[in-house]
């Protein structure tokens, strides 16, 4: 017993440092303000803006009452233990401890939120699947991870919202772009940037052989509206048409579909699916000034390793992931080596595991 609250006092502690790295008194001080301000009659006359704040106290009241709760379980399970001890009760001994590894996978969960240091890892993500070559088996792959992120989203809670689609002409998407809102969606699902290939016997194929398609994934936080990052007008060629749903039928009669193309760096931004041609000008922009953020990043790291003497790869064609369907069942993330057989969960959206491993991995955890 005596060696148990000793186990129980640890994980006290190294939740309380946790709760300091993570700020949560300062984040309850938060939510109290903007409570505040939803009291007051004139909070809804911005909706847009009204809508992003309740979105926020409702992630931010959850993510506290999590480590509050959490905090209170420990605490009960330490006062339970130290009074067992003192009086040579062993007959808790048993159930405490199986309490104690339940809330120490609990706080682990939840600990995982101190990888997050990127600087934009709090913020929305905008999430991108293009289906590689393969013809209709990468179309249909391009999809089924389509379907596996939106799962992982609606899980969390976070909203999801389609920006561009592109269908496939027998089955599948050429490509989508969806923007992720909620908190730390840019933290978690950056792991997901890279070449996803898949291994299966093909749906498709009257011989019913194995295929290998391959899909890349491309993620990018929203950026604030405060973000230095400037776009001459004299740098763009903005194209309008008509938006298009599946099989190319028309959505809309009016040529409110935007693409805009960045000409220095030849990057190009869809969107269709607002219905004026302003509001998907707008968030065509906003993308295209994440990507350019990212673009920045990446030059940067690159002259940091440079700088530094470290090898250079070529990322972009470099697999990220395999799942194997046939002639085994298995999912392996290359860079970490974290690998599970259970692809129909994984598919289902359970990427924790991944994600985790990869942050860790990155953070040298």
């Amino acid at each position: 017993m005596e060696n148990l609250l000793k186990k129980i006092e640890e994980l006290r502690e190294r939740l309380l440092k946790t709760w300091r790295l993570l700020d949560i008194d300062n984040q309850k001080s938060k939510v109290k303000i903007l409570k505040s301000e939803m009291n007051k009659t004139e909070f809804w006359n911005d909706r847009e803006r009204a809508v992003k704040v309740g979105q926020e106290v409702e992630e931010l009241d959850s993510e506290i009452k999590k480590w509050e709760e959490l905090l209170k379980e420990i605490t009960e399970l330490e006062e339970l233990v130290a009074v067992g001890n003192k009086e040579g009760d062993l007959s808790i001994e048993k159930e405490a401890n199986i309490k104690y590894e339940e809330l120490l996978k609990k706080f682990e969960s939840l600990e995982f939120q101190v990888l997050f240091s990127g600087k934009y890892d709090e913020s929305n993500a905008i999430l991108s699947i293009h289906a590689g070559t393969g013809g209709v088996d990468a179309q249909d792959w391009a999809e089924i991870l389509m379907r596996m992120f939106l799962r992982f989203a609606e899980k969390r809670k976070w909203k999801t919202e389609i920006l561009d689609k592109n269908m496939g002409n027998e089955a599948g998407i050429k490509s989508i772009s969806i923007l992720i809102t909620g908190r730390w969606a840019y933290g978690y699902l950056k792991s997901e940037s890279g070449v996803h290939r898949l291994v299966r016997i093909s749906p498709f194929d009257a011989e019913q052989m194995r295929h290998t398609s391959f899909a890349l994934v491309e993620v990018i936080p929203e950026l604030p509206e405060t973000a230095d990052i400037e776009i001459k007008d004299e740098d763009l060629r903005i194209d309008v048409f008509r938006s298009s749903g599946p099989g190319g039928q028309s959505v809309n009669t009016t040529d409110s579909a935007v693409r805009i193309v960045h000409k220095p760096t030849n990057i190009t931004v869809t969107c269709q699916t607002e219905r004026s041609q302003h509001q998907n000008k707008e968030t065509a922009l906003k993308i295209l000034k994440s990507k350019l953020y990212k673009l920045q990043e990446e030059e940067k790291e690159k002259e940091e390793k440079k700088m530094r003497g470290e090898a250079q790869k070529a990322e972009w064609g470099k697999q990220i992931r395999s799942y194997v369907m046939q002639p085994y069942r298995m999912v392996k993330d290359h860079r970490t080596n974290f690998e599970t057989s259970d692809i129909n969960a994984v598919l289902d959206g359970e990427l924790e595991g991944f994600m985790e491993s990869y942050l860790r991995e990155t953070h040298g955890a």
